[in-house]
């Protein structure tokens, strides 16, 4: 594995895997736990939007704490009043754990009210895509060559500077690969230029706050075990 770019929200790397086994990963990060909002009680709503609209904009909002056990509940209040015309309230009134407190929930009138009591639980992404922790893909490593009049194609710098550059006597070079999805049709008018995938995967995962990006990969690899160890029993 070659590790490429790491971030609490972000990571690449490669690996050399088979691609059916690349995609199970990928499709069990929807087979993850994950804290999210799924029942709420309004007792006052004076804004503009309908109860329905609020209570989806709740479910989608990321929650730290993912240690509860399946079947328990987090109670989380709020009880706001606009103070002016067009008066923010901001997901950080929760009395709750949110990742991004300064997420907009809706804005409220002076005067206007809305109190409302919602509880947390446990779910997986294929009940509901507000279980997600985030999203997961993957691809063909690229190889890219340059050959005979390919190194005259100097503009490819320009049009593509992410992936070509020029060295210090004005020839074209590769500057990244994989910076950007490319293929032969698009170089089809520049001869020289050839693009071929390798059998190595890149993978790049990105999370909604719940959990590492890197935490993601480690929990898709955790819920595939644990469906093929079904599958077994169900054979035997």
């Amino acid at each position: 594995m070659e590790l490429k770019n790491k971030t609490a929200e972000k990571i690449s790397f490669v690996v050399s895997i088979k691609p059916s086994l690349a995609n199970a990963i990928r499709r069990s990060v929807n087979d993850i736990p994950v804290l999210a909002i799924e029942e709420v009680d309004i007792y006052k709503n004076d804004s503009v939007l309908y109860d329905e609209v609020i209570a989806h904009r709740l479910g989608l909002l990321p929650l730290k704490n993912q240690k509860i056990k399946k079947g328990q509940k987090i109670e989380m209040r709020l009880k706001v009043k606009g103070k002016k015309e067009g008066s923010e309230i901001f997901a950080s009134e929760l009395s709750g754990d949110v990742v991004y407190p300064n997420t907009p929930l809706i804005l409220l009138s002076e005067g206007q009210s809305l109190e409302l009591v919602a509880r947390a639980g446990i779910g997986i992404g294929v009940e509901h895509a507000k279980f997600s922790p985030g999203v997961m893909f993957y691809k063909h490593l690229q190889k890219i060559k340059i050959l005979g009049e390919g190194f005259k194609q100097t503009h490819l710098a320009e049009i593509y500077n992410k992936t070509f550059d020029l060295d210090a006597s004005g020839k074209l070079k590769i500057k990244d690969a994989n910076a950007m999805d490319l293929d032969n049709d698009d170089f089809k008018d520049y001869p020289g230029i050839n693009v071929e995938l390798g059998e190595d995967l890149v993978f790049e995962i990105e999370s909604w706050g719940q959990m590492d990006a890197k935490e993601i990969f480690v929990e898709a690899c955790k819920a595939l075990k644990e469906n093929l160890l079904e599958v077994s029993k169900e054979l035997k």
